[in-house]
């Protein structure tokens, strides 16, 4: 039948432009450049999938979907995130994932483990094999579009601002320091690349059985290519994931014995001489092996020779107030570990680890150089499914790959070399021994994924490679015989208002995906235009945003923190009557978001924002607007009860409305929660001081008389440690720690 013909090759090229596109697409006009628009790709090309493959279906009068060993682990997994987005912190989140991420959202989960079936009921070998060349293809031109950014030369540049050098990024993505190409961060770029670096050896292996092959010397130079931009990402779970999965790879190579041993020896040789060249002149993936490479060789000689220049110089102190990744790490698992016993059976939600971890951080965390970030991810893909999904999301987590990891490691058994002439022919074609390494690849690169997972977090590239892998495998290792072509009667009235019917859903759920996107195009304008103070500009664009997507809370709380310094404004220009109008519509949209997401402490920091512009510019409800803002910093303290900042300004609030006492309790456990936040040593020596002289106003008087000489030299105290261990400088401080010691 034609029609089923031509929904195998939408199904099949689907797949090819999955793998080829997703790692290489970004938007520079989206609220975030990479992630973002590889999800929506991934759902857009679901969408044409299933629609070819129900298609399908409708002509062949049959549901043809194929029974895998990983059927009852996937079913279990989903029912996992099922029950986890309906009891969760946010299902709206859960559902659509955390935003600008979106994946690991349930929508996400559904698309991959469709895919999975819809991949392993459709597509043969030769199928297969197409889609990992095409991945191979795709990962060069990654790689090649990230390659001279290590030099200071990023064609992203050139793209976004016309120039070809690094300007157009900040310096904590400078990608001369640790390379991200199209992927959006080193990490996930290292991770990309190590699931290639097996396929390209592998193909190299294949082709390099013939003889001038120049097919092998492009895989040669393509897992070169892979390897150098691994170190470009300078990332340690990167090189140990390589690491690992090289070692794993040659060894089954080494003992299956497909190839004479000197042969596979010579070609082991070949690779890791380049691997090593690479390593000298860039840099190696083992920290203690970095001193004999050339970059660390010449800052040695650079070194000595400023020594020498300057011996006669005292050196000035260095300080590092820079946080080792590795110790922050263990911080957000140790909350992790915390969140998951608090909710142990279904977690906290899908992709809710954001609320989680804030009601669960350390307070050392207040203590690193990362104090004030929000995390979203546990950075570790493990423990996420912990805290979020609970024991039964991790569980049938790791069940999916006990099953696969065991069902690789029996069949790798089972192949065997066979010195039987006969077979030696099939070799000679590279037939069988093609489709046994690309199973030895697929395994490492698998292993690879594992090991990147646990040190960090899944990105789509790596979440499509994780639930498919398992799919090729499947799919190689039991071939489906296709000789024999089914023929089915002519399509029928009903068939065609089936197959019209699935095309317009799909259609409509395409357009709705379109109108997201372009609602977070809106959306990523305004909200620019908002961190450079245009907000008028910001205005319209955040109101399209809303209108194309009323659903988004992200989008209403954006608008209600501009329409909020709108009004502001207005009544700073004594237009009261429209800054009324704007403060209202402020209000509304905050009560919704809050109302209807109340577990996500960042809505409840942005009110708080909205009531401070708005309490600051109309006198004639300040004191409401005041009260308000106390209840918002109760309730975010609630969210949050180890983030200092939240501590720090519910101690401020509540000395600026009277209680005094109240607020000097809460300061105190804001200087136990962060023993270096010099601005709640302030308000709190400022709160001693005017207990001390029984005010309750703000500032305090001039003429003062001391009545409680305790808490006035609590006061003293507090301002001369501030003196002694953050600001010896501070004239402010000074003078008045002076004026404090002459009072009686």
């Amino acid at each position: 039948m034609k029609i089923a013909s031509y929904c195998n090759k939408i199904i099949r090229y689907s797949f090819y432009s999955l793998f080829f596109f997703v790692p290489l697409i970004f938007f520079g006009n989206t609220s975030e450049l990479f992630e973002f628009n590889k999800m929506w790709l991934t759902f857009g090309l679901t969408i044409v999938i299933g629609a070819a493959w129900i298609s399908k279906m409708i002509i062949e009068r049959t549901i043809s979907v194929k029974r895998t060993p990983l059927d009852i682990p996937i079913i279990l997994f989903l029912i996992s995130q099922i029950i986890s987005t309906i009891f969760s912190f946010d299902s709206h989140v859960s559902f659509w994932g955390y935003y600008t991420r979106f994946n690991g959202g349930l929508l996400s989960l559904l698309s991959y483990i469709f895919l999975y079936y819809a991949l392993i009921s459709n597509l043969q070998v030769k199928h297969v094999m197409r889609i990992l060349l095409i991945s191979l293809i795709s990962g060069i031109f990654t790689a090649l579009w990230g390659f001279p950014s290590h030099f200071g030369y990023d064609p992203t540049c050139l793209v976004f601002r016309g120039s070809l050098d690094t300007n157009c990024w900040t310096d904590a993505f400078k990608p001369t320091v640790r390379v991200f190409s199209t992927l959006g961060q080193p990490a996930w770029f290292a991770a990309y690349l190590n699931v290639l670096l097996p396929l390209s050896i592998t193909y190299f292996l294949i082709n390099a059985k013939k003889k001038l092959n120049l097919f092998a010397v492009c895989c040669l130079l393509s897992a070169v290519l892979f390897y150098t931009c691994l170190i470009f990402t300078n990332t340690r779970a990167g090189n140990a994931a390589f690491i690992v999965s090289d070692i794993i790879l040659w060894l089954i190579l080494f003992s299956k014995k497909f190839y004479p041993p000197k042969t596979l020896l010579k070609h082991f040789l070949i690779l890791h001489f380049a691997f090593t060249t690479c390593s000298f002149f860039f840099g190696a993936p083992i920290d203690s092996l970095n001193k004999f490479t050339l970059p660390q060789l010449q800052k040695k000689l650079v070194a000595s020779a400023q020594v020498s220049s300057n011996s006669a110089t005292k050196p000035a102190i260095q300080t590092n107030s820079i946080t080792d990744s590795g110790d922050i790490r263990l911080l957000v698992w140790r909350g992790a570990i915390d969140a998951w016993k608090a909710y142990p059976v279904f977690g906290t939600g899908v992709e809710t680890f954001a609320f989680a971890y804030y009601r669960f951080r350390p307070p050392e965390h207040n203590m690193t150089s990362e104090w004030d970030y929000l995390y979203n991810k546990a950075h570790n893909e493990y423990l996420n499914y912990l805290t979020t999904t609970g024991i039964f999301g991790l569980g049938s987590y790791i069940a999916i790959i006990g099953t696969f990891m065991f069902l690789c490691l029996k069949k790798i058994k089972m192949i065997k070399h066979n010195t039987n002439p006969e077979k030696e022919k099939l070799l000679a074609l590279n037939y069988d021994f093609g489709l046994c390494t690309l199973i030895f690849a697929l395994f490492a690169s698998y292993i690879s994924i594992l090991i990147t997972n646990f040190f960090g977090f899944s990105v789509v590239i790596i979440s499509l490679y994780f639930f498919l892998i398992p799919a090729f495998f499947f799919i190689i290792t039991k071939p489906v015989d296709v000789s024999r072509q089914e023929t089915h009667p002519p399509i029928n009235l009903f068939q065609w208002t089936l197959i019209i019917t699935v095309t317009s859903i799909a259609i409509i759920m395409s357009y709705r995906l379109y109108i997201y996107w372009y609602a977070d195009t809106a959306y990523a304008l305004g909200n620019n235009y908002d961190k450079i103070s245009s907000y008028q500009q910001a205005y319209p664009l955040l109101e399209k945003a809303v209108n194309l997507e009323p659903n988004e809370p992200v989008y209403k709380d954006e608008l209600a923190i501009n329409l909020a310094t709108l009004a502001q404004a207005f009544y700073l220009q004594n237009d009261a009557t429209t800054g009324a109008q704007l403060a209202e519509k402020a209000i509304n949209l905050s009560n919704q978001v809050i109302e209807n997401h109340p577990n996500n402490v960042v809505y409840w920091k942005n009110r708080l924002r909205i009531l401070y512009s708005l309490g600051t510019s109309d006198r004639q409800n300040e004191a409401q607007y005041l009260k308000e803002a106390l209840r918002v910093l109760v309730k975010s303290s609630e969210l949050a009860p180890t983030d200092a900042k939240i501590s720090y300004n519910l101690g401020v609030l509540l000395g600026q409305t009277g209680s005094l006492q109240e607020a000097v309790k809460v300061l105190e456990k804001t200087t136990l929660l962060k023993p270096g936040y010099v601005e709640a040593y302030s308000a709190l020596g400022l709160f001693y001081h005017q207990l001390a002289t029984d005010q309750t106003t703000t500032p305090p008087s001039t003429q003062l008389i001391i009545k409680n000489p305790q808490m006035q030299q609590k006061a003293i105290n507090t301002y001369q440690y501030i003196l002694d261990n953050f600001s010896p400088n501070d004239d402010q401080i000074k003078n008045t720690l002076k004026t404090w010691k002459e009072e009686k």
